[in-house]
């Protein structure tokens, strides 16, 4: 059963708005520790979770946290956590858990600067390197950007509907800007909310092969309780699940765990593009920069400048096929985030030189203005 949603026009921040977006998901499940500038998602969900049924719990740290949320996944809920910079490094081993054992759940970084305490309460995007590589070992992960708090609403949704697909954690990678923004959200009724479920397994329980993948590459999951026997692990191991030490079965094991999600990039992978038919120059950006850029675009345009814009709306997987193409005919690539250039280097390896890349960034703190895009856009022309 759907659970009820706040249906009709609000006024929120954008981290209230991700908690709303949960809910109507059918989270019911919160497992966080306060951190600036995320808090407000776990006190939203603190306050709403018990009028819904479900279970909101504070623990000691960020590595309980994450811990916490998959354990209520594997106890057949929705389960989500949000964090911030040092709670997001704190998470990660357990992350690299959550992939090996193909734990659906929902992670939110809101993004500040750092590296270390750093600036708390001012914005950036420099975690997505660390989104994509801050576990140990081979992996493949979905990350997706919001750029507003009406679209971490509907992200936050289709996070979980990514997850329960695919069994995998997914994170929204938003920043403290939208984060603490309040804008216009318009929450549509349940009936309107589309839910994925995980699948589920069939046929006979004592046959029953925990890891053995399905048609789309993504094995059943039943939920603790349910009669099957499931081992449940991070060391390698077989469909069976139980745990092999040997170069074959860390070879199969990981030749699944990429291919469910590299073999269904096109279900996954979401942009948005603007002005890219006669575009010259296209910028690239995401999050709250993607703003920044959409404005930039405009005012080029009516400067007579053949400006075009690509926008993120999925991190990882990348969308590399849409950087090639491009490639091949513009004059230019200039990728606008908020750190020192951490997706430009994947638009520099997309681009394999086939044209000059440019980047407009800082390393946090401040939201980049369309001028300095513009500075840049006449720089390239």
């Amino acid at each position: 059963m759907k659970p009820a949603v706040l249906t009709g026009e609000h006024y929120m921040t954008g981290d209230e708005a991700c908690a709303e977006g949960a809910l109507a998901a059918g989270c019911l499940f919160f497992g966080g520790y306060p951190i600036t500038p995320a808090t407000e998602i776990a006190e939203h969900m603190s306050a709403r979770l018990p009028q819904l049924g479900g279970t909101f719990i504070q623990m000691e740290d960020e590595i309980a946290a994450m811990a916490s949320i998959l354990g209520a996944a594997w106890a057949g809920k929705k389960s989500m956590t949000a964090t911030s910079g040092p709670g997001f490094s704190l998470m990660m081993e357990n992350v690299g858990l959550a992939v090996c054992t193909e734990t659906p759940c929902v992670v939110v970084n809101v993004q500040r600067a750092g590296p270390s305490t750093g600036l708390p309460t001012m914005g950036a995007q420099a975690d997505m390197m660390q989104v994509r590589w801050g576990s140990h070992g081979d992996y493949e992960i979905i990350a997706l950007a919001p750029a507003s708090a009406q679209e971490i609403f509907y992200q936050t949704i289709t996070a979980f509907n990514l997850s329960e697909r695919y069994r995998t954690p997914v994170f929204i990678m938003t920043d403290e800007i939208i984060g603490h923004m309040s804008e216009k959200v318009i929450i549509p009724p349940a009936d309107r909310i589309h839910l994925a479920e995980r699948p589920k397994p069939t046929g006979r329980k004592d046959r029953f092969l925990p890891y053995k993948p399905g048609k789309n590459g993504v094995a059943p999951m039943p939920a603790a309780g349910e009669g099957y026997n499931v081992h449940v692990t991070g060391l390698t191991h077989d469909e069976k699940g139980y745990p092999v030490m040997s170069v074959e079965a860390q070879q199969e094991m990981m030749t699944r765990l990429k291919s469910k999600i590299l073999d269904n990039r096109d279900d996954i992978i979401m942009t948005e593009g603007h002005g890219l038919e006669d575009a010259e120059i296209v910028l690239v950006s995401y999050g709250i920069s993607a703003r920044t850029s959409m404005a930039a675009m405009q005012q080029a345009r009516r400067m007579g400048l053949k400006v075009g814009f690509l926008r993120l709306i999925t991190i990882w997987p990348f969308a590399e096929a849409q950087i090639v193409t491009l490639a091949g005919r513009v004059k230019g690539f200039v990728t606008v985030e908020i750190n020192l250039g951490q997706i430009h280097l994947e638009v520099l390896r997309a681009a394999a030189g086939k044209t000059p890349c440019h980047l407009v960034g800082h390393a946090g703190g401040t939201v980049i203005s369309p001028d300095q895009v513009i500075a840049k856009i006449k720089e390239v022309f």
